[in-house]
């Protein structure tokens, strides 16, 4: 090897150590993607959250229950009185599935012909594939033990119907179309991911060419130049959100059963967050490489654990709780239950609560340090 190679090598090298902020953030990026997918990439889904309306509240609805218990597919997080009240919780996302026991439950399997209902929400296809299955499953061994017991109790060995028949129904997407789910999602990245990522190349664009000095000069406020620059993106993005539900329902097939208003208002709320880390990232970075790689240090994240690509019921539990950092997941829930399920306004409040609190924030703490970056 020549020393001219040696010596350019030598200089790289020495300008990497130099750059301390890019060196960590290459070397923070692949460890963070390790493990992001590693724990997170599994659809091994566990403890679907389950509301159940229990009329029989007999003996056998009660083995019926603990056989849905002890398969660990489900987890029995409300008890409901009504089938309007089951239905309210399935529609606001706390429970993904239903049982319902009808109220002659145990005369009827007496009679070898009982059924019960098992309703799903069919928004996330991966969730609810696998609820369906383990459901049919759990159905059809607790039917099986059943006609074992009936036999060593009367000693009679017939061949006979099963005596329990679980009839499943899925809500919001019956054919479990998988662009149900992910075209919506795809209107959360491009509101986050463009104007995350336009926003801060922008700024720190001008500023590597020295032509933010010049605006600073001029008689221009700070908050007039923030929007000024961010406004334009903004309007992109709404372009873009517009154009995917466009070719979602058309071409797709994604139904829009919400409000057109409340769609575009849930994302013009959203956007803040976007513009914020944007912003954000333009007062931290010096070029626009640093720009870009400090704000996919905060989408990788949000690509992960918001539920955009897996189920955030297959996730171990500290990345469930970290979850809730993440605007993308509240935004995911209320742009999936307005396009699929129609959801009005206090089906979605509380995400929408969050969603406000994380765009003021996190747009409100980028202003004021990019104001102070100019003074």
């Amino acid at each position: 090897m020549n020393s001219r190679l040696l010596s350019i090598i030598r200089k790289e090298f020495i300008q990497i150590t130099r750059d301390t902020r890019t060196l960590m953030l290459i070397l923070v990026i692949p460890i963070m993607q390790l493990f992001l997918l590693g724990y997170s990439a599994t659809s091994d889904v566990r403890n679907v959250p389950i509301a159940v309306f229990d009329q029989s509240n007999s003996r056998e609805s009660r083995a019926l229950l603990d056989s849905f218990r002890a398969a660990d597919y489900f987890s029995f997080t409300f008890v409901s009185v009504s089938e309007d009240e089951l239905r309210r919780l399935v529609e606001l996302g706390e429970a993904r599935a239903g049982l319902i026991i009808p109220p002659d439950y145990a005369d009827r399997l007496a009679d070898g012909e009982a059924q019960v209902a098992f309703v799903l929400d069919g928004s996330d296809p991966t969730v609810a594939a696998t609820a369906f299955s383990a459901a049919t499953l759990i159905g059809q061994q607790h039917a099986t033990s059943l006609m074992q017991e009936h036999i060593q109790r009367t000693g009679m060995n017939i061949q006979f119907r099963p005596p329990l028949e679980v009839r499943t129904q899925v809500w919001y997407n019956p054919d479990l179309v998988s662009a149900y789910f992910m075209i919506p999602g795809v209107i959360g990245m491009i509101l986050y991911a463009i104007t995350a990522i336009v926003t801060a190349s922008t700024i720190v664009r001008e500023r590597e060419r020295g032509t933010i000095e010049q605006l600073i000069v001029t008689p221009i406020r700070p908050w007039e130049l923030v929007v000024g620059k961010v406004l334009p993106y903004a309007l992109l993005a709404f372009l873009d959100t517009l154009v995917v539900i466009a070719i979602g329902h058309w071409w797709f097939g994604v139904p829009v059963r919400g409000s057109m208003l409340l769609i575009m208002l849930v994302s013009a709320i959203f956007l803040l967050t976007g513009l914020g880390v944007g912003l954000f990232a333009s007062t931290v970075a010096n070029t626009q490489q640093e720009a870009m790689l400090t704000v996919w240090m905060t989408l990788l994240p949000s690509i992960f654990l918001s539920g955009f690509f897996f189920p955030l019921q297959a996730m171990p539990q500290v990345l469930q709780i970290l979850s809730y950092a993440m605007p993308l997941r509240y935004y995911l829930v209320i742009i999936r239950n307005l396009l699929l399920k129609g959801a009005d306004l206090a089906a979605i409040q509380t995400d929408l609560i969050a969603l406000i609190l994380f765009g003021v924030v996190i747009m409100g703490a980028a202003s004021l340090r990019f104001r102070k970056r100019l003074d």
